[in-house]
């Protein structure tokens, strides 16, 4: 395991370069990310095993999450909690070479389109989610998530949320609509999905119109939905992760289908391997089955999706095993852990991680 200190700084967001083996770029904040400064890292990795800061870049508030150009090598974009997107050259110094500036509060994520490599979006606690060419100061389209499925079927906002849980959703959904996390899709350049605090995941299609062109569904069971991503190989299938500690894997072909029938969609399989919240969650790059996740728990873990094999549902969960499918515990965070990425090169498994520790740590997910 390789381990770098970000000395007064928390850390949120991670990602290798897509261009360099060795090179990753963290977003922090100092204060936990409360109040102050934040702080770009670009950390690279010697030929003897050493990580080291190689550049960094002060900001005046919070970083909350970071994305790498995919059009350029030495640009990276940060989500900083002013409402602003901040686009860095690591070639050069002190400043960005542009700043987007529409949302109104926190800006929590950012994500580059793997496809159309011109555009990436964002999503914040203002409750919207927009998509941006670095091209342009202003956006190319803003994204509102309805309130929930009800637009669709005519049900009451909390009919499909468990009695046990309706205070609490009743309560997110009048006083917050923040969007925790939004991402293109890696196999459709015009599909975009975002979760909310008030339990839904939306699913956008860029190329309808704004009125038809979204439909939402009940993720965490009234519960925070606090992550999400769609798997590399499986166009169909993703995973969210929210504050009942719970993981949960969908099949968007089932859960349309359910939403227009007036029906509460059924996750195709459901991990509880968390004894806190699911912070992020990622699917590996090399892998249909594999799946990362972090939490505030303090610990990262792999989970093998028991509910395929060789590219076929097998009908079964990972309620099925004794150990749940979790191929492995990573313990060695002390404080929330926030980011993680897979590495997308040399021999499948390696993970970069950042916490509230202020450590980012590199290790290998298969071993043990």
């Amino acid at each position: 395991m390789l381990r770098y200190h970000m000395q007064g700084f928390s850390g949120y967001g991670i990602q290798y370069s897509p261009f360099f083996d060795n090179k990753i770029a963290v977003a922090s904040g100092s204060n936990f990310g409360l109040v102050g400064n934040g702080k770009l890292f670009i950390l690279d990795i010697d030929n003897k095993g050493r990580m080291m800061e190689s550049k960094s870049f002060l900001t005046q508030d919070g970083l909350f999450d970071v994305a790498w150009n995919e059009l350029h090598e030495s640009q990276v974009l940060v989500a900083q909690g002013d409402g602003t997107l901040r686009l860095f050259d690591i070639m050069l110094n002190d400043y960005p070479i542009a700043v987007f500036h529409e949302h109104s509060k926190e800006v929590l994520s950012c994500n580059w389109n793997l496809i159309n490599k011109h555009l990436f979006v964002s999503s914040s606690w203002d409750g919207s989610i927009k998509v941006w060419s670095p091209a342009r100061s202003s956006s190319l389209t803003t994204l509102a998530p309805r309130p929930n499925n009800a637009v669709h079927n005519n049900l009451h906002p909390s009919k499909n949320v468990p009695i046990s849980s309706q205070k609490q959703h009743n309560a997110l959904t009048k006083n917050k609509k923040c969007i925790y996390q939004a991402q293109f899709s890696p196999h459709d350049p015009n599909s975009v999905m975002g979760c909310c605090s008030n339990s839904y995941v939306t699913l956008f299609d860029l190329r309808q119109p704004s009125n038809s062109n979204q439909y939402s569904f009940l993720a965490h069971a009234g519960m925070e939905t606090l992550a999400c991503d769609f798997n590399k190989y499986r166009p169909y299938i993703v995973a969210t992760g929210g504050v009942d500690n719970m993981i949960k894997i969908w099949d968007l072909r089932m859960v349309r289908k359910m939403s227009i029938n007036s029906r509460q969609p059924m996750s195709v399989n459901e991990i509880g391997g968390h004894d806190l919240p699911v912070r992020k969650l990622s699917w590996s790059p090399h892998h249909s089955d594999i799946l990362l996740s972090t939490s505030y728990d303090m610990t990262c873990k792999v989970w093998h999706d028991l509910s395929v094999e060789n590219g076929k549902p097998t009908g079964k969960t990972n309620s099925v095993d004794p150990a749940k499918g979790c191929r492995l515990v990573f313990p060695h965070h002390t404080e929330f852990v926030f980011g993680a990425d897979w590495s997308l090169w040399g021999q499948p498994g390696y993970v970069a991680s950042t916490s509230w520790d202020g450590n980012v740590c590199v290790w290998y997910a298969f071993s043990g």
